[in-house]
């Protein structure tokens, strides 16, 4: 006769009663156990040749936050064709947008789905829409709605229509799919003799040694509860490091292995540091409050240590001192420089590094600094991100020099297969090179800048000997060594998501 626990019976007779095989969610439920315990019975069950486990893997499908937000107040191209038809079917874009309370991120989102189905015509230079239909209801949308309130759809479940709008809103980013297993318990004709030669309760076992039966001496008649160590217990998940900083932390340690040194700084920064030094001129866009944080107070900072370099700096963006140029030809001002920001990129600290009077010829300086700009969230985008910055000062410096060290950035750290670059423009390097890199099942990113600093940049600062600089998005990096396409994710809070991402 086949020896149960108490557990086993109780798993076994809710078994027996079902005329239908029971999934481990609804025993989980019946018998108000851990569906951990409930496997771990099972398991051991079907060992016993009791009952039989079968396992089916299917796709779940599950709107993210984003896709319930839509599910709710519908998509956003039907929402600014809706404002628009309500409009007399003609209007300028940010007056359809306003009537259909679309903010600004999804207002540009709709406008390109609107024009991709060919919902409306839109003359770009009048920013001015006009309806060339009255749609219907399309799969997309059909999809959400059956979607809408449900924690989770499977995805047989849907019919074969919807299965191109699960592609659509999987390559919009509204929904999830993943791979669930369910497995159900059917039990065997060995294991209904089980529970009906009326072993209905548990012969009585000790599962834990106390002082008393060790003191009584009762252990020697009681009967010890046995145990299987090779059946599977629950996963436990111990404390980690985000993948992201450990990243991060990877990052520092090559770099520092390789002979650079640190560049440290507040993100608060004069305006002076992160543009004027740079010789970017104080009328250049990237200087609005659409492309920069202004701090609101204190709104000035202290540049009066800096005396002999700001007025160098005034004179070559005045007329270009010494350096050969012509300068940009204007009104310098002492007082814009002094405007306080958030630091728009790590290029701060190497203007600082080649002010310092600890910089050193030949050297090489790197940082990992976080930066600010009122960008417009996306998959590609954050209003705050980090980036790796990294100055070489050398007599002997080439382009080429400059392209050796992207090439190994792109590669080593962030696992390209190959690498690219192309010209670029920025006010403060001349030649300016854009890196990007591909993977395979990737595709091409985009890291960011780099180049040579030019003689408006150095000479102001003192330094009379050529200076390449980079500066890289390093979450780009990251996204591409971890296979993310997303660049929200790795800040994400998704518990599971941080326990199964490693990076190798």
């Amino acid at each position: 006769m086949v020896e149960l626990r108490a557990q086993e019976l109780e798993i076994l007779a809710l078994l027996a009663e079902s005329p239908e095989d029971v999934t481990v969610e609804e025993l989980t439920r019946k018998g108000k156990l851990a569906d951990a315990a409930v496997m771990r019975t099972a398991l051991t069950l079907q060992e016993k040749g009791l009952v039989k486990i079968y396992a089916k893997t299917e796709t779940i499908l599950k709107l993210n936050t984003e896709g319930k937000l839509h599910a709710e107040r519908g998509l956003p191209e039907r929402r600014l064709i809706n404002a628009l038809n309500a409009m007399g079917r003609k209007a300028t874009l940010s007056e359809a947008a306003e009537k259909a309370g679309l903010d600004e991120q999804f207002a540009r989102i709709a406008l390109s789905w609107i024009l991709r189905k060919k919902w409306a015509i839109y003359d770009s230079k009048a920013n001015v829409l006009q309806a060339s239909s009255t749609p219907t209801e399309g799969s997309d949308e059909k999809l959400l709605n059956s979607l809408k309130g449900r924690e989770q759809v499977a995805i047989g479940e849907l019919n074969p229509e919807s299965q191109d709008a699960v592609v659509m809103l999987k390559k919009r980013q509204l929904l999830t799919m993943e791979e669930k297993t369910q497995r159900t318990l059917a039990v065997t004709a060995a294991g209904k003799q089980a529970v009906q030669a009326g072993q209905k309760a548990a012969a009585e076992v000790v599962t834990q040694l106390t002082p008393e039966l060790i003191i009584t001496g009762k252990w020697r008649s009681v009967k010890l509860q046995r145990y299987n160590i090779e059946a599977p217990v629950a996963k436990t998940w111990p404390g980690k490091k985000h993948p992201y900083l450990s990243f991060l932390e990877e990052v520092h340690a090559k770099l520092v292995a390789l002979g650079f040194k640190e560049m440290v700084g507040t993100s608060v920064e004069t305006s002076f540091f992160n543009f004027d030094a740079l010789f970017t001129p104080q009328d250049h866009p990237a200087r609005e409050e659409v492309g920069i944080y202004f701090v609101k107070e204190p709104e000035f900072g202290d540049i009066s240590a800096y005396e002999a370099a700001v007025a160098n700096v005034k004179a070559t963006h005045e007329n270009g001192w010494t350096t050969g140029s012509t300068g940009w030809g204007y009104q310098y001002s002492v007082q814009e420089a002094k405007r306080l920001i958030l630091r728009g990129h790590g290029t701060c600290l190497s203007a600082r590094t080649l002010l310092s009077e600890k910089l050193e010829v030949p050297s090489k300086y790197f940082s990992i600094a976080r930066c600010y700009r009122p960008e417009v969230v996306d998959k590609t985008h954050l209003s705050e991100f980090n980036q790796v910055e990294g100055i070489v000062v050398d007599e002997s410096l080439t382009l080429r020099d400059l392209l050796g060290v992207l090439a190994k950035f792109a590669l080593e750290i962030a696992g390209a297969d190959k690498v690219r670059f192309k010209p670029d423009y920025f006010p403060f390097t001349e030649p300016s090179v854009e890196l990007s890199a591909y993977k395979e099942g990737y595709g091409w990113v985009e890291f960011g800048g780099s180049g040579i600093f030019r003689p408006e940049v150095t000479l102001p600062l003192g330094v009379k000997v050529p200076v390449i600089a980079w500066g890289l998005g390093v979450d780009r990096l990251f996204m591409m060594r971890a296979s993310v396409d997303d660049i929200r994710a790795i800040f994400s809070q998704d518990l599971d998501w941080l326990r199964r991402k490693q990076v190798i």
